[in-house]
Formats: structure tokens, sequence, C-alpha cells
């Protein structure tokens, strides 16, 4: 998928349109980290700097999302759904997580409904690593690995749209958390998520979406 051309002014939007269509059509799906700008620039055949501006404009779009020391991720295929998530990150806390609690209160009872044994053993994985990083007192790992246990059960939902939107919220997800969690990881912080998981295994979504609604009360 090499681009040739003069001008970098010319090279920047085809890199951005190659990207984005890249996206659209799967190769990188929500959710996933892109290759490093040194394998795309390779693969393009364009200069780093070229690569670095339409990386750029496509995370100032919401499409894409950089994380310090993990990567550049998937957060929508287009831009409509990467303003929601720019709007979402935005928001005041309590907001947040109304928007938090509309998505994952239905994920939960959906994913009770459809859940494959693969999600299973995704969703028990993601449970371990988040018991495995409460353990160790890692805040900001912890923060990560409960965001990735949130989309899993979302991705267990099988409903492209909805893990589309909650992708998009990733920011606000993790800043939501952060908040709540604090820099220190104390036991009065602490959210058993172990009955969300055993009531999405069991395939009961009532019991799933009352699990997922427990952890977001708003006082």
């Amino acid at each position: 998928m090499s681009l040739r051309s003069a001008s970098r002014q010319t090279l920047v939007p085809q890199v951005v349109e190659q990207l984005q269509e890249q996206i659209s059509n799967g190769e990188w799906p929500v959710g996933t980290r892109i290759p490093t700008e040194p394998d795309l620039v390779a693969a393009l055949g364009v200069g780093r700097n070229t690569v670095r501006e339409a990386v750029n404009a496509l995370v100032h779009a919401g499409i894409l999302e950089r994380r310090q020391g993990s990567g550049t991720y998937v957060l929508a295929t287009d831009e409509l759904t990467g303003a929601a998530g720019r709007r979402l990150a935005g928001a005041k806390l309590d907001e947040a997580v109304e928007v938090r609690r509309a998505f994952e209160v239905e994920a939960a009872r959906l994913a009770a409904l459809r859940r494959t044994s693969e999600d299973l053993s995704l969703l028990e994985a993601a449970l371990d690593a988040r018991e495995r990083a409460w353990a160790d007192g890692d805040a900001a790992l912890f923060v990560e690995v409960d965001a990735q246990l949130h989309m899993a059960v979302v991705a267990a939902a099988h409903n492209s749209m909805l893990a589309e939107l909650y992708a998009s919220f990733g920011a606000a997800l993790r800043a939501s958390l952060s908040e709540r969690i604090g820099s220190e990881l104390t036991p009065e912080s602490y959210c058993d998520h172990s009955g969300l998981i055993a009531a999405i295994r069991a395939g009961d979504p009532v019991a799933a979406a009352t699990e997922a609604g427990s952890y977001l009360e708003i006082a």
C-alpha cells in the first residue's frame, strides 16, 4: 500500500484516507492497537513526519487515541462516533458515570444472553488480570485492566454499534475510574466484579444488569 507524491501537503490527506480505510474495513478493529510509527512508515512508503501528521489528524478527529507507554488505539470507525467520544471525555464526572451506566447495564444484559465460550474465556482472563493488578497495588495498571474488563463485557454483547460507541468513550471511562480510585488502591475503593462475570456466565440477564448497575450508582 505504498504511496508516492512530491509534497507532504498532498501526502498527508492520502495517508489519512488510507488509514481510515483500513479502520473502516476492519483491518484494525475498534479497541485494537494500530501498527507502530516505524511500521506505518515502512508499509506506506512515506516519511515519519507525514505518518505522524496523519495519525495526529485522526487522534484529533477522535478516531484514534494515544495511550502513554502503550501505543495508539482505534476508538471509532468514523468522525461522528469520534465526536461523541470527545464530548463524553469533556463531560462532568456525574454525567460520564450516567452515560457509563446506560452503556454498561444494557451491555451486561445482552452479554448474559449472547456470550460465547470464547467470550467467557476472555472475561475470565480480564477478571484475573484485574485481580492481579489490585493485588500488586498498581493504581494506573488497575485502571487500565479494569477498563479492559468493561470493554470485554461490551464485546460479549455482540452489538457492533454499542461496542463502537463504548470504545469512543475510552478516555472518559478511564478518567471516571481514576477519579473514583485515586492515586492509591485502598480497601474502600475496591469493587468486586466477580458477581458480574458469574451472572454473564450463568446466562442471567437480570442479575448481570443488576450487577453492572450496582457499581455505577450516583450519590
